[in-house]
């Protein structure tokens, strides 16, 4: 009887050991396609927590570094960006900064923090520029871990169409943007715009003769000076004082033609310029050289009356050079500072522009058509509008210029 129970009890322990390896087996086969996974996923794991841990070690070396308020020259392609300034919270919009940014942080000169958190290193940029706008002279202001061959660092982490071209040092109180004394910008097109509006839209083989270049010249020459802009941007009234902007040149350099197209470079300088400014003086001068409308108009638009104005494409507008000539004057020859001025970089700005500017410029206007899609739309303006002098929105002017940044530092943007 105890002989049989015995046995009985060594058929199921076998039983069960069989039962336990047949499943074993069978768990086995299953996961088999899944081991490599586990195996990947750990090793990437152990990857990031040993770029982390270089990360921290990094930091902690260039903690014994001197911190130092600098500024750099930055020279990008806009196109495939939305615009200069970080979006925090929307990862999908990739910005200029975003690269920069994380630039900064790969090559040591931030710690990890100040890169969430740009406050922290005292970061500002000179001018906002926005969403396919493209600059060759942009400068950013910033603190940063002081060590050798910096620029070579950041640009290891960029792509090629974001360049860090030149560092100065400038002093602990530093901001690029409140110490800009004025900004300017160049405005690349097809000189096909300037033709009658009889003539062939998209005419390339069109040559810009010497008698309409002057006379964009002189167009050009009426901006001159201090005059009333709130036609020229949006939600802005005729009395909101910060509608009046200084502009000090503006004019059209000799054509050139690239890829059997002739373009024209016009080119302004101003102590600040709003939203849409600029591509709104280019566009009501194309209308007039075309025959649209009648010089007069530009007397009009600087008046109390709303004129409708047309926004010239974005395509072609680039940031060349931000200009600091008192903080220079103050502080560029005191012995601890340089004054903020480029020359030495001007060969290095040239050749990203023939690189990386004009080629994508030239290349996207042949692609998409955009200065020919918009002079099509010349014909529905309203030039003859006379509406009244006040707009609804002069009782809203404080709210406007938070908006719009119009607090004599802005940028012209998209």
């Amino acid at each position: 009887m105890w002989s049989q129970l015995a046995s009985l009890r060594c058929f199921a322990m076998a039983e069960g050991l069989r039962v336990a390896a047949a499943g074993q087996a069978k768990r086995l086969k299953h996961s088999g396609t899944n081991s490599e996974e586990i195996e990947k996923q750990e090793e990437n794991g152990h990857q990031a927590k040993r770029f982390k841990r270089d990360q921290e070690d990094v930091e902690d070396q260039n903690k014994k570094l001197p911190k130092r308020k600098i500024v750099l020259l930055m020279a990008y392609s806009g196109k495939g960006y939305h615009g200069m300034q970080r979006n925090v919270g929307s990862p999908q919009f990739k910005t200029i900064e975003d690269d920069l940014v994380s630039a900064l942080v790969q090559a040591g000169c931030i710690p990890e923090n100040h890169g969430e958190d740009m406050k922290k290193m005292s970061f500002q940029r000179c001018a906002r520029t926005d969403k396919g706008v493209s600059a060759a002279g942009q400068i950013v202001s910033l603190k940063v871990w002081l060590m050798d061959s910096i620029l070579e660092k950041i640009n290891n982490h960029l792509p090629s169409d974001i360049r860090v071209l030149g560092l100065k040092r400038v002093t602990g109180g530093f901001n690029s943007k409140n110490k800009c004394d004025a900004r300017t910008y160049s405005y690349m097109l097809p000189t096909f715009a300037f033709a009658q509006k009889d003539l062939d839209p998209q005419d390339e083989t069109y040559r810009l003769s010497q008698e309409t270049l002057e006379k964009v010249n002189r167009l050009l020459t009426c901006y001159k000076g201090t005059h009333n802009f709130h036609n020229f941007t949006s939600q802005k009234g005729s009395k909101d004082p910060s509608a009046k902007r200084y502009i000090m040149e503006m004019y059209c350099e000799e054509p050139f033609v690239r890829e059997g197209m002739e373009f024209a470079v016009i080119k302004v300088k101003g102590q600040s310029f709003m939203m849409h400014q600029i591509r709104k003086m280019i566009g009501l001068v194309i209308a007039v050289v075309k025959g649209y409308t009648a010089e007069s108009i530009m007397e009009r638009s600087w008046g109390e009356e709303k004129v409708d104005v047309p926004k010239a494409p974005g395509l072609g507008l680039v940031l060349e050079r931000v200009h600091f000539e008192k903080y220079n004057k103050r502080f560029g020859n005191d012995g601890l500072h340089e004054p903020l001025e480029w020359v030495e970089e001007e060969e290095k700005i040239a050749a990203f522009k023939e690189e990386h500017i004009y080629p994508t410029i030239i290349n996207t206007e042949k692609e998409e058509k955009s200065m020919v899609n918009w002079m099509n739309t010349l014909s529905i303006h309203d030039f003859n509008s006379t509406a009244t002098g006040v707009q609804a929105n002069d009782g809203n002017s404080k709210n406007n210029n938070e908006l719009d940044g119009s607090d004599g530092c802005d940028d012209d943007s998209d």
